[in-house]
């Protein structure tokens, strides 16, 4: 095959960006044709050094736009990346070449819908996140700290403030939204979706057109077998962004109710709040991962309180994969991979009291030896490696082709693309 992956970013700067780079050198790496297409730069050198054809438009992001109004009317609608993505799929084999899009909201824009209806090739998108169906990509009221269960577009969506910034941000990413949903056309061309959880599945199915096929293909987990713990570790340890939605306060609150103390790996907008309502707490800032693998594998449990959706958590795998229990909110994603009294425990969201309950279970040396074991156990009896992520990956690609093929075939295609031809 000939697998174009198209992404914001052609270097690591998340978890999306991650996969799409890990699955590009390990597509090359099985003797696929790859070529990685990305607006923003600079290019990761394991790409080139895998034989990985790389078009990187050289484009801002938020982060590095020197004009944030030029840059707010390239995140509206990137005329430029759409042109260099149409002459680039224009060159492809349709034989052999499918699209696989991962990002487009940090830079690409909508824009790109419209030239993938007109490619003729087969198209297939991961949900990393939701923005393909919510206009904040994440299904959550940075305002009020809760989950958003309004319509996207809706009245009440239009006039509720629930951008982490400012109502004017939440006002582009309507326009952006109306760009997608009126002019782009994407979120209706895409008849196979990728979801990396079923949580994920649950929430944008009533959003997506009738018919979607949805594949769940777990991220890869970049862990190593050190075999089971020895003995329970000693601290409780948060890994993550220290902001409400990741419930950084709720595990603060309920470990000073539990009379154990807190360990935090990460920063972010709650830190300096943390840091003085909380002094007996500790607190280690970012650290390289082969640290925080070291600190999980010394920690009694990981604690993931998250109470925003989120999409696959990866902490939360790589926890169990040291032998490590988890304490999660059942309000994300991340409860998915615990078996709750088995591998750790759930927690209702938000929930600093039954939180705090479950702090002082496993405080118990007993019950968190025969959890650590469990978790271990469970991971390693069908660990998320690189190479099953690639082995899904490509049966997935095999089956949106056949489906190409035969709505191709069929004539099934030809209203779509007759659509985008007069569009």
């Amino acid at each position: 095959m000939h697998i174009v992956l198209v992404l914001d970013h052609a270097h690591v700067n998340g978890g999306q960006a991650k996969v799409a780079i890990d699955s590009a050198v390990g597509l090359r790496a099985r003797g696929h044709d790859v070529t990685l297409f990305a607006a923003v730069g600079p290019v990761d050198p394991r790409l080139k050094a895998a034989g990985v054809e790389v078009v990187c438009l050289g484009q801002d992001d938020l982060q590095s736009a020197a004009s944030k109004l030029a840059f707010a009317a390239q995140v509206v609608w990137n005329a430029p990346a759409a042109r260099a993505l149409a002459a680039r799929l224009a060159a492809c084999d349709p034989a052999r070449a499918l699209v696989h899009v991962h990002g487009w909201a940090k830079a690409l824009s909508p824009s790109i819908g419209r030239v993938l209806a007109r490619c003729g090739l087969p198209v297939t998108y991961t949900m990393h996140e939701f923005f393909l169906v919510c206009p904040n990509g994440g299904f959550y009221d940075y305002r009020r700290h809760e989950i958003c269960h309004r319509t996207p577009l809706s009245g009440a969506c239009i006039a509720t403030n629930c951008d982490s910034r400012s109502y004017a941000h939440k006002g582009l990413r309507l326009v952006r939204h109306l760009a997608l949903d009126r002019v782009s056309g994407m979120r209706t061309l895409l008849p196979h979706v990728i979801t990396i959880s079923a949580l994920q599945e649950r929430v944008v199915a009533p959003h997506m057109p009738p018919g979607t096929v949805f594949h769940r293909v777990d991220n890869p987990i970049p862990a190593v077998d050190h075999g089971p713990k020895p003995a329970p570790g000693e601290h409780f340890l948060f890994v993550g962004r220290l902001s409400p939605e990741k419930g950084a306060p709720h595990f603060a609150e309920a470990a000073r109710q539990a009379g154990v103390r807190p360990v935090f790996v990460g920063d972010g907008p709650s830190g300096e709040m943390l840091r003085a309502r909380y002094p007996e707490a500790v607190f280690l800032g970012w650290k390289p991962a082969a640290e925080v693998a070291g600190l999980m594998r010394q920690a009694r449990a990981l604690v993931f309180p998250s109470v925003w959706y989120e999409g696959q958590p990866l902490t939360v795998y790589e926890a169990l994969a040291t032998g490590t229990p988890v304490i999660v909110s059942d309000a994300c994603a991340g409860r998915e991979a615990v078996a709750d009294g088995e591998t750790g425990l759930w927690f209702p969201s938000g929930d600093a009291a039954a939180l705090a309950a479950h702090l002082r279970t496993l405080s118990d040396d007993a019950v968190a030896r025969r959890m650590s074991a469990a978790a271990h156990a469970r991971y390693w009896a069908a660990p998320l490696s690189l190479e099953r992520h690639l082995d899904r990956l490509t049966a997935v690609y095999a089956a949106v082709q056949a489906d190409h093929a035969a709505r191709a075939g069929s004539g099934a295609l030809a209203p779509a693309l007759a659509r985008a031809a007069l569009s």
